[in-house]
């Protein structure tokens, strides 16, 4: 969760690009401050980072193979911090939850997924798969009929943990017009520009 703490301030007075389809001259911040045009990253990723449907099934439609969502780690935390980006205030108890969209078929990791989620906030029915870790959280949302509405916060590109490129997004889901889940997915450049 310490991924996000300051960071909620900081991007919320950036004029850079974050969920418009096309910005003419449009840029998102590398991990440096340094502006990168958006023209430069291949289409598909930029297709990823507006898109307010389930990653999942476009992911399937694009490489042509069914998508497994792995669980890497899965807890229950405090918070210790305000997260204004979800309302989560310090003592409110959150799931941490990190995910792997894979290829079923190549085995090839297209997407790593970071998310903070409000549990008190969400259906118990709801609230129940997603701990038993059944599906992943867009494909469960839409499976469940839940009126919910996304909003992505900030994109950019960064660093993964062995050093390849990266672009990522981060996007809040409204569930009962209350922000109850906030989720960070990375995609290794490497794999998009083929």
């Amino acid at each position: 969760m310490n991924r996000y703490c300051g960071r909620a301030r900081q991007v919320v007075s950036q004029p850079l690009f974050r969920c418009d389809g096309f910005v003419r001259d449009g840029v998102i911040a590398a991990t440096d401050g340094s502006p990168q045009p958006l023209s430069a990253l291949p289409p598909f990723l930029r297709t990823l980072l507006v898109t307010d449907g389930t990653v999942t099934k476009i992911l399937e439609a694009y490489f042509w193979e069914p998508v497994t969502v792995d669980t890497l780690a899965q807890r229950f935390e405090t918070a210790t911090e305000d997260l204004p980006w979800i309302a989560l205030t310090p003592g409110e108890h959150c799931l941490i939850r990190e995910a792997r969209l894979r290829g079923q078929d190549s085995g090839r990791s297209f997407a790593e997924a970071f998310s903070v989620i409000r549990p008190a906030q969400i259906p118990v029915d709801f609230r129940q798969r997603l701990i038993d870790r059944e599906i992943g959280i867009g494909v469960l949302i839409r499976d469940s009929g839940l009126e919910s509405y996304r909003e992505v916060l900030d994109v950019g590109l960064d660093r993964t943990a062995d050093g390849a490129a990266a672009v990522f997004r981060t996007y809040r889901i409204f569930i009962a017009r209350q922000p109850v889940i906030l989720i960070t997915e990375s995609f290794p450049l490497a794999l998009y520009e083929q």
